[in-house]
């Protein structure tokens, strides 16, 4: 579902943000990004989802490549920065309709949609107002629903659970689940560390711009949590 081969990305002044990373997330893989503030998280997530450009290296999502066919390839991804600018002039349901018009999404197919994640979410009842009058929490919940609703083939989640509370946290990590048995795949960051060694089957660890460790979760961690590999990658990388 995603390939990432050799990548690098340099920003002006030649800070090298990321260092010949080398990536794949299959169909069906809920995949951890962990790594501290700075550490490239986000850049490496920007690039997949075709809002940052780069020079070295190749992504391939679904067989095509994010360069060569970015249109193709944003078609299947539904991407959240970890703080997502929403048209706050527009009412909920307003911005929901706008996202299912700009993936082609049916009338029907948009409405089971958002009448089932807005029941989930518990937003529903707010979907008539306007978005700038949303807390923080629901901003969070209404990108999720927006995310959601074509269906995508690669998830890309830059943070997703802070700003939710235990419920919508909870709801979440359930829909995630569910999305990826139906054969999606999800690569996001997070710093809380419990909730990847619970949820992800596969985990990535990056430092200063390069892979640590990757692979199947239980096979990284062994007979210790999440957070000790964690702070034994870093203590031995300095």
């Amino acid at each position: 579902m995603l390939e990432i081969k050799n990548f690098s990305k340099v920003y002006k002044g030649g800070k090298k943000a990321v260092d010949h990373f080398n990536l794949t997330v299959k169909a069906g893989d809920i995949y951890g990004f962990i790594g501290h503030n700075g550490a490239g998280k986000s850049t490496m997530i920007k690039a997949i989802a075709g809002v940052l450009d780069f020079e070295e290296g190749e992504i391939f999502v679904d067989g095509h490549s994010v360069q060569k066919f970015p249109v193709e390839c944003k078609k299947v991804i539904a991407y959240i920065p970890d703080n997502p600018d929403l048209y706050e002039h527009l009412t909920g349901i307003q911005y929901l309709n706008f996202i299912s018009d700009i993936f082609k999404v049916g009338k029907e197919e948009r409405e089971e949609s958002i009448r089932k994640y807005g029941v989930l979410f518990e937003i529903t009842s707010v979907l008539g107002d306007l978005i700038s009058s949303y807390s923080h929490g629901m901003k969070q919940k209404l990108a999720l629903i927006s995310a959601l609703i074509h269906k995508p083939k690669l998830l890309l989640l830059d943070e997703p659970f802070v700003g939710l509370d235990p419920k919508a946290s909870l709801i979440l990590k359930n829909t995630m689940h569910e999305i990826c048995k139906q054969g999606s795949a999800i690569f996001f960051s997070t710093h809380v560390l419990d909730v990847a060694e619970k949820l992800c089957n596969k985990i990535a660890i990056i430092k200063d711009g390069k892979l640590i460790e990757a692979g199947d979760t239980e096979t990284l961690i062994k007979n210790q949590s999440l957070e000790s590999l964690y702070m034994k990658v870093a203590e031995n990388e300095q």
